[in-house]
């Protein structure tokens, strides 16, 4: 099993998961981080360091994510790796735990 970045994460973008990840799994779109499941070993030290807690196992998954497990193997084929912390968007904050925030996914 591997982790996945789930809804929150759109529009905040928070890198902090990035910079404690042992296998660089992650990958970055414009306004969006994703998991490669095939990378992720499932060591979990990302779930904790997420500020928007948009980071889940998928054993734990809420059933209103499901459809970023396809989402995030999909996007890490396509979108380039990330491997250091970056700044999150000035507005991350005001972004964080809306509701609904798929419609602005930018791909």
């Amino acid at each position: 099993m591997a982790f996945v970045v789930t809804e929150n994460c759109i529009l905040c973008k928070y890198t902090d998961c990035v910079a404690v990840c042992p296998v660089d799994c992650f990958y970055e779109g414009p306004n969006f981080l994703v998991i490669h499941p095939d990378e992720c070993i499932d060591c979990g030290l990302c779930e904790p360091e997420c500020p928007a807690k948009a980071i889940f196992s998928e054993d734990d998954l809420p059933d209103d994510q499901l459809e970023f497990v396809q989402l995030n193997a999909e996007l890490a084929e396509i979108w380039p790796n990330i491997t250091e912390y970056k700044a999150a968007p000035a507005d991350a904050a005001d972004w964080d735990g809306k509701a609904g925030k798929l419609q602005y996914l930018k791909r």
